[in-house]
């Protein structure tokens, strides 16, 4: 058991779910968001941690949203604020094919909505606290080879380059700023096909945030901790 706390933003299903348990399983404090209802696996979990987890309602796209839910969260300071949410769709199309609006969409939701929320959210941060954004190795222009999920890895590259911004600009607080690639999972959003499992994935990715508290500076890292290029 430990007095650690951690807010996972988009912890509705998927990797921001994992994570939410595998936080509770090592006896953190944990507030979890969802955009609508909360789903019955967050519930259950909720019921099963004597009152160390919080569900919260925001979405990231909507910045009342955040400042509400940076409201709620003035009991105390955070030791992670992991941004987890995002979206994915028309992994096959080009840029000639995917509806415009779909495209948008991923990238008000996964750049514009994920640094609002990182932006919006800092300072709720302990002192030697981690800021951890979900990212994906699809979003490494260096390692990339792939041309797969288009979109869907052209926002995580805006990302990634955001998050570099964010973190010259906060170059002097000595905080943990961390982009995870958490490796090709089986998700919904992953496929069947997705070489790991959330269980071979996620308690690696708590790891490696766990291992980088208190290191300054930003990092591209993988769930076994290997740097990937940018």
């Amino acid at each position: 058991m430990t007095d650690h706390s951690a807010l996972i933003v988009g912890a509705s299903r998927g990797l921001g779910l994992a994570l939410t348990a595998e936080y509770l399983k090592r006896g953190w404090q944990v507030t979890a968001t969802v955009r609508g209802e909360a789903p019955a696996a967050l519930r259950e979990l909720q019921s099963g941690a004597s009152g160390r987890l919080v569900i919260a309602h925001a979405d990231i796209t909507e910045r009342q949203d955040l400042a509400a839910l940076h409201a709620q969260l003035q009991a105390g300071p955070l030791d992670v604020v992991f941004v987890n949410a995002g979206v994915a769709s028309d992994a096959d199309k080009t840029a000639a094919e995917i509806p415009v609006d779909n495209f948008l969409n991923i990238m008000r939701t996964n750049v514009l909505g994920a640094m609002q929320a990182v932006e919006m959210l800092y300072d709720l941060l302990a002192p030697e606290g981690t800021v951890a954004v979900m990212s994906s190795g699809l979003g490494s222009i260096s390692e990339n080879a792939t041309g797969a999920w288009n979109s869907y890895a052209a926002s995580k590259a805006a990302l990634n380059m955001m998050m570099r911004g964010f973190a010259s600009r906060h170059a002097e607080d000595g905080r943990a700023k961390l982009l995870m690639a958490p490796g090709w999972v089986r998700t919904d959003m992953g496929g069947p096909a997705a070489s790991l499992s959330v269980d071979e994935s996620i308690p690696r990715v708590v790891d490696v945030v766990s291992a980088q508290r208190g290191v300054p500076g930003l990092r591209y890292l993988n769930y076994q901790g290997r740097t990937i290029g940018w």
